[in-house]
């Protein structure tokens, strides 16, 4: 490492820490964009029954550049796929492994009640523009993570219950979400109560089930997680793009569900050998690297515009940059410039980070999981790297009888 890289994974070593003593203190629970459904004020009122009134409250929440959550009765609160995010940081940190078992058993007693298998939804109510779904209904993007953090612990521990329940929570994408077919091709709905084709969610359903025949090679998990991607696959666009979803109303493009989609379909075809996804990962990377940042390092939402910056596309660029790093040689250079400009303008004194910055104000709302549990993955992800990396180097200067 140059003096510079050293200075930099000093600065990332104590902000790494800083944010983990500070998840620590808050017992890894707080607000989330999203909870404004948790109002005991807003719950009390008449408006509650109304879909505008849920949305419109939500979304003013979630908009306003004060938090009012204390206010209108809001509590902080640990959310299920937050706690997956932090199990899988802190199994990667060698000294923190009994912590992250601490956190895995707090995620598996967070399952959704009354369901035949494990799975897991969002510690809130939440309405979007055609359905409610309230607290604790379980969905395909808290239970993949919940079982991925599984994975990653019977990986670690060799502990057969953590593999026995993420095999378990696969059944809940098989028996209780919506599957449509188009010939030889599925995709698996958002919740049990939709038929939406989102395609991060169908990508991120996948790979789990990829991984998981990885660990067992049951059939079916390898026969569902290659129909899947071949729908997202064979819906991306021909500059590598994909909208959110097929609905007229997801057409937007945006940085960590593209993120979410090239990571997955990269690990399916790691895991399958079909080259065709390691193609479609190519184009859609070169999309990803071309739309979505600044000279600057600055990390787009939008692949059409800069503002808002947004906490959770600066944290997953980190990640998709960092396992996509053969890509592009750049590509660990760009995510030191991602890095710093959160550094240097998402971070408060107490070593969180702020959930958006507009162009004339900054939303300093520092949510648990939107914002630190992505930020903590991205930091460690990031340090996971750079010291392996360091330590090769060393191991290698020494056999050869090279100062480091």
């Amino acid at each position: 490492m140059r003096l510079s890289d050293q200075s930099f994974l000093a600065n990332l070593n104590n902000a790494t820490n800083s944010l983990l003593h500070y998840c620590r203190t808050n017992q890894w629970a707080g607000y989330d964009p999203y909870d404004a459904l948790n109002s005991t004020l807003f719950r009390r009122t008449p408006l509650f029954q109304s879909k505008i009134c849920r949305i419109a409250f939500t979304q003013a929440l979630k908009s306003s550049p004060f938090n009012v959550r204390l206010l209108v009765g809001v509590p902080k609160e640990q959310n299920p796929k937050a706690l997956a995010l932090f199990s899988t940081a802190l199994l990667k940190i060698p000294h923190e492994a009994e912590e992250a078992k601490d956190l895995l058993e707090l995620l598996m007693s967070a399952k959704s009640a009354e369901r035949p298998y494990p799975c897991w939804g969002y510690n809130f109510d939440w309405q979007n523009r055609t359905t409610f779904v309230p607290r604790a209904e379980p969905n395909i993007i808290c239970t993949t993570f919940a079982g991925n953090a599984l994975l990653d612990a019977y990986e670690k521990f060799h502990e057969h219950r953590h593999l026995a329940m993420a095999s378990s929570a696969s059944e809940f994408l098989f028996q209780e979400l919506g599957i449509a077919k188009f010939g030889d091709e599925i995709c698996f709905s958002y919740t049990p109560r939709d038929q939406e084709r989102v395609h991060n969610a169908n990508l991120l359903g996948a790979a789990f089930l990829a991984r998981l025949y990885r660990h067992t090679g049951i059939e079916k998990l390898f026969t569902h997680a290659v129909s899947a991607a071949r729908f997202s696959v064979n819906r991306q666009s021909a500059d590598g793009s994909w909208p959110y979803g097929e609905s007229p109303s997801q057409q937007w493009i945006d940085n960590f569900h593209t993120g979410y989609n090239l990571i997955a379909l990269r690990q399916i075809a790691n895991i399958t050998g079909i080259s065709d996804f390691n193609d479609s990962v190519r184009k859609g990377f070169d999309f990803y690297r071309k739309h979505f940042f600044e000279q600057n390092g600055t990390a787009k939402y939008y692949h059409d515009q800069t503002y808002p910056i947004d906490v959770h596309s600066i944290a997953q660029s980190i990640i998709t940059l960092v396992e996509l790093r053969d890509l592009r040689p750049d590509n660990l250079r760009l995510t030191q410039k991602v890095c710093q400009w959160a550094f240097d303008n998402m971070r408060h004194k107490s070593g969180c980070y702020y959930f958006r910055k507009h162009r004339f104000h900054t939303n300093r709302a520092p949510y648990m999981r939107w914002a630190q549990a992505w930020m903590f993955l991205a930091l460690v992800t990031l340090k996971d790297y750079l010291e392996s990396k360091e330590n090769l180097q060393a191991n290698l200067s020494s056999s050869v009888g090279m100062p480091p």
